[in-house]
């Protein structure tokens, strides 16, 4: 976790690159949440494109956590809550230990090929599992406070980011790519949980209720 080999553009917050364990099985959302599916669920799309298709963005890290609520209220068996910044990063690496999963232009929509816009969900290549978009598009929410130097001294199983703190972490780029440069898969961003951002988006990990 944290700067990939030979990545020169990394920050000092994505250092050092270090060990994880992840000692429980869990799902990730293949597609970002979409706006059809926020809009079925909540009926407060916060977008500012409008599209059935579109991941949902302009929603804040405690929108989010309301949505994995009403989620978890159908009780379909499943838990649903955001990824912790270790699980998304396993998940968005599929295996692959350098800073991009393929050519940008390929895997994701960024600053040079947007448009100056959010694309619908699953139009770019998918990383080695299958997930789409974890590459530029929205930045997504992840549970854990956000921490510059946490990297330093995270344990090594199932780490869940400092304590507390004033900003939670999202991860993953966006089309506007500003914020970190060029995407790449050890970038973190930091807002506050009450921030409702035009290139903030989530994406929802589930585990089996026991």
């Amino acid at each position: 976790m944290g700067c990939s080999p030979g990545d020169a553009e990394c920050y000092a917050e994505e250092k050092p690159a270090h060990r994880v364990v992840i000692t429980r099985a869990f799902e990730l959302g293949k597609y970002l949440v979409t706006q059809a599916q926020y809009d079925a669920v909540t009926a407060a799309n916060r977008s500012y494109s409008a599209g059935r298709g579109l991941p949902v963005a302009g929603v804040s890290w405690d929108d989010a956590q309301k949505f994995c609520l009403a989620i978890n209220g159908k009780r379909d068996g499943y838990r649903y809550r955001l990824p912790t910044e270790a699980e998304w990063e396993y998940a968005a690496r599929a295996g692959d230990s350098s800073c991009r999963y393929g050519p940008l232009v390929e895997v994701a929509w960024f600053h040079d090929n947007s448009g100056g816009t959010t694309h619908p969900v699953g139009e770019k290549k998918p990383n080695g599992f299958g997930l789409y978009d974890t590459l530029g598009n929205l930045w997504e929410w992840v549970q854990d406070w956000y921490g510059v130097d946490y990297y330093s001294h995270s344990p090594e199983s199932d780490p869940k980011g400092p304590g507390s703190g004033e900003f939670r972490v999202s991860r993953g780029g966006s089309w506007r790519g500003i914020a970190r440069g060029l995407t790449r898969v050890s970038s973190r961003y930091s807002l506050k949980p009450s921030v409702r951002s035009i290139v903030v988006g989530f994406r929802c990990a589930r585990e089996v209720v026991a």
